[in-house]
């Protein structure tokens, strides 16, 4: 979950809106790569997750980073509930999940060192008060009941409004996990094309990164359950946002959509002011019931696109939304993923030419379908590995363009990132495959051996 937004001044006209999000273009070498994954913390004894305070807690764990690696804490209402070093921040999702928010980093090199040293500091801090730290999609086994919601306003709101608006909300806040990636872009023609390439492909990111089969002790059904839960969490901000793909879409349109999702908050001097299921547009005209008689600044519009859950989003930058949090070396290959993509012009042409003749509905059966059967997904004649296949080979492609050198030239670009990819669609088979073969085999239906073999 975002941080409060800063910086901004009062909105006194309406292009403003669109305007703010207009203002994160930036020429092609000013791109960066933002890379952001949440896990989750266990008691290793117990495998109970981690409550938030205690000498085997979240608190702990964060002031472990701060006492030994030098991170800046983050406060509300005297609890720790945050890190901040330069541009990376280290932050907690309702449930206590861990969530690293990356610098922006100019490779895939870059953002996969400051992984491995996050996850380093981690194990480091953890292993000294006995505590683990696990990828998955969705919390295998434990209970709504079994974890705490952590302190912070943002989370109470959310909490007590999400049972009014789906049914699977809760379980999002708490027992979900997702490894995230956000982009430039360079203009309004090259976010529309990008967004779209975005949206159109979420599914096969969902299928590849597919890592959440099990929930409460046993296996759910799904290939991806986090996916599921999206899928009946708030029909007014989650979902395929068909619109994006109209003619004359932009950032204007995407205002629109905005100022039409119900708001969550208002953030005010430290405090979460209760603004549920209000009208932001009603806040332009000084009509908000939670503060009557005033206006927003940028900050609270900043703050309300954060609310806004879809497959993709845009705030100054996109944002890719639909994989499962997952293994270690699956964190550096989503990035590689969408950057292969999108950073080269050719290659996000050869993405879009895939994908520009379905239609809503096929966008739509492509999510559902693989949120289910993963990457044995079909939606007519289209079958996800086949799509799987191309969309990595386009990537591959891409970043073979880009040609990005690391570990001192001696790696000429950044393709290998994509090597657990290419495992997958080569074998068809996804994390969540490889845990149900176990479960099914050695495992003897032991959903918690998975701790012992996927921990970080």
């Amino acid at each position: 979950m975002s941080i409060p937004q800063s910086g901004g001044g009062p909105i006194e006209h309406h292009w403003q809106l669109a305007d703010y999000m207009a203002s994160g273009c930036k020429p092609k070498a000013d791109w960066r790569i933002g890379t952001e994954h949440e896990k989750f913390g266990y008691c290793r004894d117990t495998l109970k997750p981690l409550p938030y305070h205690g000498p085997r807690s979240v608190e702990a764990v964060l002031t472990g980073l701060r006492d030994r690696f030098g991170w800046d804490p983050v406060t509300e209402d005297g609890k720790l509930i945050g890190l901040t070093k330069g541009a990376a921040n280290v932050s907690l999702e309702p449930g206590g999940q861990l969530e690293l928010s990356g610098a922006p980093l100019e490779t895939i090199h870059a953002t996969c060192d400051e992984v491995n040293d996050h996850l380093a500091q981690v194990k480091s801090v953890a292993d000294a008060i006995g505590v683990g730290f696990i990828g998955l999609g969705a919390a295998p086994h434990w209970t709504h009941e079994d974890m705490d919601l952590m302190p912070k306003g943002r989370y109470r709101l959310m909490d007590d409004y999400m049972p009014k608006v789906g049914t699977h909300g809760r379980q999002m806040m708490r027992r979900t996990c997702t490894v995230q990636v956000n982009l430039d872009f360079a203009s309004e023609p090259d976010m529309v094309q990008k967004l779209r390439v975005a949206i159109a492909l979420q599914p096969v990111a969902t299928a590849l990164f597919a890592n959440s089969p099990f929930f409460e002790g046993k296996p759910n059904g799904h290939k991806s359950w986090r996916s599921r839960i999206w899928r009946d969490l708030d029909a007014s901000r989650t979902g395929m946002v068909p619109f994006v793909f109209d003619e004359g879409f932009g950032f204007e349109a995407w205002a629109e959509y905005a100022l039409d999702v119900p708001m969550y908050f208002v953030y005010r001097d430290g405090r979460y002011i209760d603004a549920l299921g209000q009208s932001f547009r009603d806040f332009l005209r000084g009509e908000l019931p939670a503060l009557p008689g005033e206006k927003p600044t940028l900050s609270d519009w900043g703050d309300h696109l954060t609310t806004l859950f879809p497959e993709a989003r845009i705030k100054k930058y996109l944002e890719m939304r639909g994989a499962d949090g997952g293994p270690w070396r699956r964190l550096c290959a989503l990035p590689a993923f969408w950057v292969g993509l999108m950073y080269e012009q050719s290659a996000l042409d050869a993405a879009w030419d895939l994908a520009k003749g379905w239609d809503a509905e096929t966008r739509e059966a492509l999510r559902v379908a693989a949120s289910v059967d993963g990457l044995q997904a079909r939606v007519g004649d289209i079958a996800m590995l086949d799509l799987a296949r191309d969309c990595v080979a386009i990537a591959e492609q891409g970043l073979k363009t880009r040609a990005r050198p690391g570990a001192g030239g001696l790696v000429p670009d950044e393709t290998h990132f994509l090597n657990a990819l290419k495992e997958s669609v080569e074998t068809g088979c996804a994390p969540a495959d490889e845990l149900l073969a176990r479960y099914h085999g050695d495992w003897n239906g032991d959903v918690k051996r998975v701790f012992a073999e996927r921990s970080y």
